[in-house]
């Protein structure tokens, strides 16, 4: 019995602390990835402003072909808008909140099955014949102690995806 209590106070202690641990962790998150395309600024920002390039590009996309996508507004710029449900890749909304031609694609994202938002762009900005790409992302993930710690790993979470998408970007946009 003194065994079994023992283990139960090890284990309300561990939850504790990764409750309690949890709300001293701020919620917030920015990841941020560039890669140098040999492309023309114009021609990357035409890959990123159609939410239906994403497609040729985005690692989500590649990694759930079968992603079920909805489009919506225009079909490219400032509140293009795209939705997705996906067994592996989970669910979410994309909104472009901003363009600039040849300069910027910002943008809001929605995750209902975490019930949260996060806002980001890619940024381009011409570097001789090629194009230097930044894509960031900055998150909130609320008051919720668990989803904090996710804060905590989210470079190392998203970051590899942010790679993978932007050399997939830079195989694309560099086809002649």
């Amino acid at each position: 019995m003194k065994v079994l209590k023992w283990i139960l106070m090890v284990v309300l202690a561990m939850i504790a602390v990764l409750v309690l641990g949890g709300y001293l962790l701020s919620p917030k998150f920015t990841v941020s990835r560039s890669i140098t395309i040999n492309a023309p600024a114009d021609k990357v920002y035409a890959l990123v402003a159609d939410p239906r390039g994403w497609k040729q590009w985005s690692v989500w996309n590649r990694r759930d072909p079968n992603m079920h996508i909805e489009y919506s507004g225009p079909e490219s710029g400032t509140g293009a808008k795209w939705s997705w449900r996906s067994k592996s890749e989970g669910d979410g909304q994309m909104t472009f909140t901003a363009t600039d031609p040849a300069r910027r694609v910002a943008f809001d994202l929605y995750f209902p099955d975490f019930g949260t938002t996060s806002s980001g762009a890619l940024d381009f900005v011409p570097d001789g014949n090629a194009t230097r790409v930044t894509w960031t992302m900055n998150g909130d993930m609320g008051s919720n102690p668990l989803f904090r710690w996710m804060a905590l790993g989210a470079d190392g979470m998203v970051g590899k995806d942010f790679e993978a998408g932007l050399a997939n970007l830079k195989a694309v946009a560099e086809k002649p």
